[in-house]
């Protein structure tokens, strides 16, 4: 999952970025409004946490344009304006969940996960492939009740392949869905996780290369 997380304080939104990390995302930053709106542009994220007062341009003006422009990424308003009247106008913008500040981790991270299912086509909450099972909630993967030793990057591509349910996954998704802009596309980071990956999910092999196409779960 590939989320920017938008917000003029530095220090807070790093501290949000780490946490996120730490929960399997790619994260990217932006601190104001041009920068946000020139990164949704480029990069195919799931959700965008948007902060409402940025500096070069507002929170709402970004958040009205990604929606006016039919990107993909759902956007979770993260603000210190809390009122109804406040959730009301920024939903009305085009948001699609509002969050004020301060706020419990362990929920910004559910409702990012909840966007992110909504960003694509509805997938269970826990992931099944025969013996294999993967729950993001509970960052838990196991096979035939053995559980997985999984870094987030190895969870991130398993969740990738297993939420395509069958179908081939190509390496620049993978690349571009669970790594952040500061991935070198030419790099063999894609193919060395899936190594590691194969090597921890054990016999019979799970994942299978289709040539010059991607990967896909057996």
């Amino acid at each position: 999952m590939r989320v920017l997380v938008v917000d003029d304080h530095e220090e807070l939104a790093r501290t949000v970025a780490a946490g996120l990390r730490r929960e399997g995302m790619a994260i990217d930053l932006a601190h104001d409004g041009p920068t946000a709106l020139e990164r949704a542009d480029v990069n195919g994220y799931d959700v965008v946490v948007l902060d409402r007062d940025l500096p070069g341009l507002h929170g709402d003006q970004v958040c009205r344009t990604l929606a006016g422009s039919g990107n993909r990424a759902r956007v979770l308003m993260l603000t210190a304006s809390g009122t109804v009247a406040d959730r009301v106008t920024g939903l009305g913008l085009g948001a699609d969940d509002y969050l004020s500040k301060p706020f419990a981790f362990a929920e910004l991270v559910a409702r990012i996960r909840a966007l992110a299912r909504r960003a694509q086509p509805a997938l269970p909450p826990v992931l099944v492939r025969g013996e294999l099972r993967l729950d993001p909630a509970r960052r838990r993967a196991t096979r035939a009740d053995s559980q997985l030793p999984l870094s987030p990057k190895e969870f991130a591509v398993l969740e990738l392949l297993l939420g395509a349910q069958g179908a081939v996954v190509s390496t620049e998704e993978l690349l571009e869905r669970a790594w952040d802009e500061a991935a070198d596309p030419f790099s063999q980071t894609v193919k060395v996780t899936v190594s590691r990956l194969r090597r921890k999910l054990g016999e019979p092999p799970l994942i299978e290369t289709v040539d010059r196409a991607g990967y896909r779960i057996r």
